[in-house]
């Protein structure tokens, strides 16, 4: 027995209290500040207003986590590739981003139970046909880089093969750019981003399709995956959200339409 677990042995058996280390919820609380990554290219979940001040459901959940915490909210303006990064490098303290909970993500960062679940649609221009998914073979597509819905419309333009083609952007904002300005056909975002790009007329000419053949999309709140207390407070404050109402309050705040999403996944947990 080295001298460290020695140590340890007889701390325990003298009923010596052993310090507890800080974590990274301690660290937030003693700063004072909750530091989101927030994608604020994505509408109506992040955007901007007139007065360029940060608005939307990811927006205002960050400031509901930071009044829960008892701190104050910075909000860190992070495009959809760079939220596992700023997390990683210490930017951020936690990710209030639309983040799909991938195993392959869940290798590098810790989710929270889903926040949020987004179903995908086409959005394509007027007078093109594009009504359905399958109209979509063939035709020039594109998506961000990296987001849930670009890596399931590239895997399926690979399958497609010949004559369909696929294009990667860095945010939303290029993407219907891109496809407002004739560069692409179409693409596939959530129904709450479709909705809120046809409806604000900035992008003319902009018409949804029919939904897209992917699974619904859980996104969670991430941190760094070794802090488990901060996790566990993450998703109690989720299973908060539930219960007092709130999460329905945003939702219709937010997004108004259709019904609201339900968090829980069938077959696997209530």
């Amino acid at each position: 027995m080295n001298c460290k677990m020695l140590a340890t042995v007889l701390a325990l058996t003298c009923g010596v209290a052993i310090p507890a280390q800080a974590d990274k919820l301690d660290d937030i609380i003693a700063s004072g500040t909750l530091r989101c990554a927030v994608v604020l290219d994505f509408p109506p979940m992040g955007a901007r207003d007139a007065s360029n001040n940060p608005i939307g459901f990811d927006v205002d959940y960050c400031n509901d986590l930071a009044k829960a915490l008892g701190v104050k909210a910075e909000i860190v303006e992070t495009p959809f590739p760079d939220r596992i990064p700023a997390l990683i490098s210490g930017r951020v303290d936690v990710g209030v981003a639309s983040t799909s909970d991938t195993l392959e993500r869940a290798r590098t960062v810790g989710f929270s139970i889903p926040y949020f679940a987004y179903k995908n649609v086409v959005l394509t221009r007027e007078g093109l046909g594009l009504d359905t998914y399958d109209k979509l073979k063939g035709r020039k597509v594109g998506s961000v880089t990296g987001a849930y819905e670009g890596m399931a419309l590239e895997s399926d333009v690979k399958k497609w093969g010949a004559g369909s083609t696929f294009r990667g952007y860095q945010n939303q904002a290029d993407v219907f750019l891109a496809l407002s300005q004739g560069q692409i056909d179409a693409t596939v975002v959530t129904s709450t981003v479709a909705a809120a790009i046809v409806k604000d007329g900035k992008y003319k000419g902009l018409v949804m399709g029919g939904d897209a053949p992917y699974d619904i999309d859980y996104v969670a709140l991430i941190a760094l995956r070794n802090e488990q207390g901060l996790l566990n407070y993450l998703n109690l404050f989720i299973n908060q959200q539930v219960r007092t109402g709130r999460y329905k309050a945003l939702y219709d705040k937010w997004i108004g339409m259709g019904e609201l999403p339900n968090l829980t996944v069938p077959g696997v947990y209530r």
